[in-house]
């Protein structure tokens, strides 16, 4: 999660925009190894909770994914081994772990249809975003921490839940716990989707103003 750069616009800082950190083409760093780890138990996670209901075991692998997404941004600033695989791996393994889990929790009955709704809408409203930046020439608004909280929060929420299904002893204590992390997560998720579509409007009203001001001059 936190090896990705701010991105910068093409000619001019994006609004809001960080320095951009020093990225290398090094494939086999140690942050790397630990998100191909996470990618790895994507489908591990999927087999103990859909196949063989292995609730306990995959509340363990959904957890040591959900820490690992921190502990590898942590090791590539440490190190200073942020690499360009890095920043694609990272928030790709994020995605896709919290993807599998909405699915797999949807199939269980963990959490209900509007959660997952509500999330996946969120990432349907910011692709969109993302294309109209493409489309003008622009690269992805920087990264927030809203957002990155959002993403930390869900994966500590998930193995909460799942553990409040496969211990009934703990469900009374574990659920709330769940359900309140999930909620703090989905408002940090749209609170941050917000902010994402805001700095998206600053850089098209930059953007038209910079073709108007061009088109001034060469009139």
């Amino acid at each position: 999660m936190s090896q990705q750069p701010a991105q910068v616009t093409p000619g001019s800082p994006t609004p809001g925009a960080a320095a951009p950190i020093a990225a290398s083409d090094r494939i086999w760093t140690i942050p790397n190894v630990i998100s191909f780890v996470r990618l790895l138990g994507v489908p591990l996670f999927l087999y103990l909770l859909l196949g063989p209901h292995q609730d306990v075991a995959a509340v363990i692998v959904l957890a040591v994914g959900g820490t690992t997404d921190w502990v590898d941004g942590y090791v590539a600033r440490r190190m200073n081994s942020v690499s360009r695989l890095g920043e694609l791996l990272d928030p790709f393994a994020d995605r896709l772990y919290i993807l599998a889990t909405l699915v797999g929790f949807t199939l269980r009955e963990v959490v209900p249809w509007w959660l997952t709704t509500a999330l996946l809408l969120r990432e349907a409203v910011l692709a969109v975003a993302l294309l109209v930046l493409r489309r003008h020439g622009y690269g992805p608004p920087p990264v927030h921490y809203v957002g990155k909280t959002g993403t930390f929060v869900l994966l500590g929420a998930f193995p909460v839940l799942l553990l409040a299904e496969a211990v009934p002893s703990v469900h009374a204590v574990a659920a709330p716990i769940g359900w309140g992390l999930a909620w703090w997560a989905l408002g940090l998720y749209w609170a941050a989707a917000v902010l994402y579509l805001a700095q998206t409007r600053a850089v098209l009203r930059a953007d038209r103003a910079d073709r108007a001001r061009t088109g001034a001059v060469a009139g």
